[in-house]
């Protein structure tokens, strides 16, 4: 059985949460879960307009998910990334939200047909920095080096080498902790401003990232954190990273009692409680706001700041309200 018609539905309250594979199977309870499966990564599935390949990909209410007859990944293959500084040693980008920064290793092995369905951020900076340099969309543009990576969700300034030499000193001032990084957050209810500081690891005890006591071995990771601006029954912060490691402010938010709105992860605690959230925020309201360091050829010192994307400038203009 494949999809006769195109279907569109809008998630309820009661699927909050719920997988894309079984919001799918509820919509045409006679596919098998395995066909359902491959409907998904074959691009048949949109949320909100975006082809998603995850039939794990949780669902959050009102969100638009629809059925497509035939895969779709126009929208997405041609969507253009907002180059900040572009030289032959590094690219500076502005990151939306609902791309991957890279692919996983497990996907480079798709045919490209399947890749141009859902884009990563180094496909489409790659394919744009060839129409730059006059080399067209197939040109042989130097291959992008990752340097950082955002999650997903999270919108913002994200940096890429173009050369071995600029991906080391680059390497370095990240190893070191020497590049200015500045996230914008929206949490529910409010935060006392604080530097919080902890060990990560990888298990903590449920399978999800988290802090551990400092006499266990793990990460240090550190968190500067103010007020930016309060609302009724949320509140704005800054982070500041002084360190940069995986979640690392989702993991601390929602430690101290305030996960990020939107957080899927990390607002269940290690003893099962849910954190509240209250705001249907579909995705992360995490936004990587500021960027500096220094160019690792020149030496000259670069930063950049970027405006909020347009949902969580919405989101910002409906609480003030």
């Amino acid at each position: 059985m494949t999809i006769s018609k195109n279907i569109q539905h809008k998630v309820s309250p009661e699927n909050e949460g719920a997988t894309l594979a079984t919001i799918v199977r509820n919509l045409m309870p006679d596919l098998s879960w395995s066909r359902i499966k491959k409907l998904i990564g074959q691009g048949h599935i949109k949320i909100s307009n975006d082809v998603c390949l995850d039939p794990a990909r949780r669902v959050r209410t009102a969100e638009d998910v629809e059925l497509l007859v035939k895969p779709d990944g126009k929208a997405s293959d041609k969507q253009e990334i907002t180059i900040r500084f572009l030289d032959e040693h590094l690219v500076v980008v502005e990151k939306p939200p609902g791309v991957n920064s890279v692919r996983h290793p497990a996907e480079r092995t798709w045919k490209e047909s399947r890749k141009s369905l859902s884009p990563t951020l180094e496909d489409l900076v790659t394919k744009q920095i060839g129409f730059l340099t006059k080399k067209g969309a197939k040109g042989k543009s130097s291959r992008l080096r990752v340097v950082q990576r955002l999650d997903k969700e999270t919108s913002g300034l994200l940096v890429f080498a173009r050369t071995a030499d600029a991906e080391r000193g680059l390497g370095m001032q990240f190893f070191n902790h020497s590049v200015e990084r500045k996230y914008l957050a929206l949490i529910p209810g409010t935060i006392a401003p604080q530097s919080i500081e902890s060990i990560l690891v990888r298990d903590r005890g449920d399978g999800r990232r988290g802090s551990a006591p400092f006499s266990q071995p793990g990460k240090k990771a550190v968190t500067h954190v103010h007020i930016v601006e309060k609302f009724q029954a949320f509140t704005l912060v800054g982070c500041q990273l002084e360190t940069g490691r995986t979640h690392q402010i989702r993991i601390h938010l929602a430690e101290k009692g305030s996960p990020v709105c939107g957080e899927k992860v990390y607002r269940t605690t290690v003893n099962g409680t849910l954190l509240p959230d209250g705001s249907g925020f579909p995705r992360l309201a995490l936004h990587a706001a500021e960027l500096g360091f220094i160019h690792p050829i020149s030496g000259k010192p670069m930063h950049w700041n970027m405006a909020l994307p347009e949902d969580f400038s919405k989101l910002l203009q409906h609480l003030r309200k």
